[in-house]
């Protein structure tokens, strides 16, 4: 008997992984409301907010790790928007759920937008403030939790989002 190919076998733990995680309909209103602001911090506002009010209003020395947090953001977004042009895989919503509990930003899942994004900030702050580095991974790593809570990302777009974003991250860091 031949063995699915490694693709398939992958994203079948990762349906079964989403359906185990994923907010049902019994959750309280209270706690889904929760991951929904939760899920915003990777969002747009957010972390364009998070580069560019320190870039605008700090000190030198913050305006500079801003600034590289921006080209981190920057080059994680390129990326994740070429990968996810290329893959097109599918959203839960269309294969596994018939609704998310959030908006669905665009009609593929992988690799995760905002799991990237809040990561690609968090690093390079991490790095430059050894001192929040747990705060921020936390933070980032419950943003990536709060898009497979919410239906709108599987467990690998949400790795695969953050290792884009720690890639990009070292990349900049690396650079400077």
């Amino acid at each position: 008997m031949m063995r699915a190919p490694l693709i398939t076998r992958l994203d079948a733990r990762d349906r079964a992984l989403f359906l185990r995680w994923v907010i049902s309909d019994r959750t309280p209103l209270r706690a889904t409301r929760a991951w929904r602001v939760l899920t915003h911090v990777g969002g747009a506002r957010v972390t364009i907010l998070a580069v560019l009010l320190p870039m605008l209003f700090a000190g030198a020395a913050l305006q500079l790790v801003a600034i590289k947090a921006a080209w981190a953001l920057t080059l994680s977004h390129l990326v994740v928007q070429v990968i996810k042009r290329g893959v097109l895989r599918e959203r839960p919503t269309v294969r596994v759920l018939d609704h998310s509990h959030v908006a669905v930003p665009d009609k593929f899942s992988f690799p995760s937008g905002h799991s990237c994004a809040v990561m690609s900030v968090a690093a390079v702050y991490a790095v430059a403030y050894p001192s929040f580095a747990w705060p921020l991974l936390l933070l980032s790593g419950l943003v990536g939790w709060s898009r497979v809570r919410l239906g709108v990302h599987y467990p690998g777009d949400v790795l695969a989002g953050q290792a884009i974003a720690l890639a990009t991250a070292a990349l900049v860091l690396g650079a400077w």
